[in-house]
């Protein structure tokens, strides 16, 4: 089992990815086209061409996980576009709402850290 924690980096590929490819595949992806390293331990994130199913790929320490999620019927509603790059990094509740296929940009939240006040002795 996956434990998405709020500390994880999560890297969501913008470029849809042939969903034929394995564990293997999509780890060479991740060195070749996104130029990440995938034992680094971040969570990548890759959607098929029609959008109605997700793979999740993340290295533990001792092996890979692969997780696939399929929609029974319609498509994922949101998707970036390739406006940044070949990744977007996401938030751990963007994660989940995504998976719920729901809208991460749209979704009202604070942020994941913040400056409460000055720091002490500058």
């Amino acid at each position: 089992m996956i434990q998405i924690t709020p500390q994880m980096r999560i890297l969501l590929a913008v470029e849809p990815v042939d969903f034929r490819k394995g564990i293997d595949g999509l780890a060479a992806l991740c060195r070749q086209q996104l130029q990440r390293d995938p034992f680094e331990g971040a969570l990548f994130v890759f959607s098929n061409r029609r959008r109605k199913a997700v793979k999740i790929l993340v290295y533990d320490g001792q092996g890979y996980w692969l997780c696939q999620k399929r929609l029974s019927c319609g498509r994922f509603k949101w998707w970036p576009r390739d406006e940044r790059g070949r990744t977007r990094s996401l938030d751990a509740h963007e994660l989940q709402l995504l998976l719920w296929n729901g809208d991460p940009s749209a979704a009202p939240a604070a942020p994941m850290w913040r400056r409460i006040g000055p720091i002490a002795g500058v």
